[in-house]
């Protein structure tokens, strides 16, 4: 018979899902003037995003078209596209939530919106994964994407030198573990 609540409202995941398909619309609306733009265009909407939140505009203003710009950069700079799903995840992250994703689902290319998003303000942003060989790996990876767009990406590995940790944290994008961060 199942629950009566679960039948009208939907279990908490379905309500979850449903409340994101909003921000993949937006999104979405954007792709095709994003992908109209030539390179240098394209390579410009940093600076743009900045005089925006300059000028008073939020970054949940810039989301929709900022996460859309990192779509388009990353299928031009390392030939993938962010799916739905991933987008889905990239607001979760954004929000301070927790999204889980199952290996092969798109965890290090759907971190890469929230990340480029967040490193607009001026004041870093940091993703934390599991170990050093996975921090060098995904800073290299997608850091195409992040220096198409005018952001420095950099990791944070054991053992590293004083002053490549400063350059490290002095980055717009800094990977690395939940050690090197302390």
């Amino acid at each position: 018979m199942g629950n009566p609540i679960v039948k009208i409202f939907g279990s908490k995941h379905e309500r979850d899902i449903k409340s994101l398909l909003p921000y993949v619309k937006k999104i979405n609306d954007f792709e095709q003037d994003v992908k109209s733009l030539s390179d240098e265009q394209l390579s410009q909407k940093t600076g743009e995003f900045k005089k925006r939140l300059e000028a008073g505009e939020t970054l949940e203003d810039i989301l929709y078209e900022a996460f859309a710009v990192v779509r388009e950069t990353s299928v031009r700079t390392i030939g993938m596209r962010h799916f739905d799903v991933q987008l889905m995840g990239g607001v979760v992250l954004y929000q301070g939530n927790i999204a889980e994703m199952k290996t092969g689902e798109g965890k290090t290319l759907a971190a890469t919106l929230p990340l480029y998003l967040i490193a607009l303000e001026g004041k870093g942003a940091h993703l934390i994964t599991v170990n050093d060989y996975l921090a060098k790996r995904d800073a290299a990876w997608m850091g195409p994407i992040y220096e198409f767009l005018g952001q420095k990406v950099s990791y944070l590995y054991h053992d590293i030198p004083f002053e490549e940790r400063l350059e490290a944290y002095n980055a717009d994008i800094t990977y690395g573990t939940n050690n090197e961060f302390g």
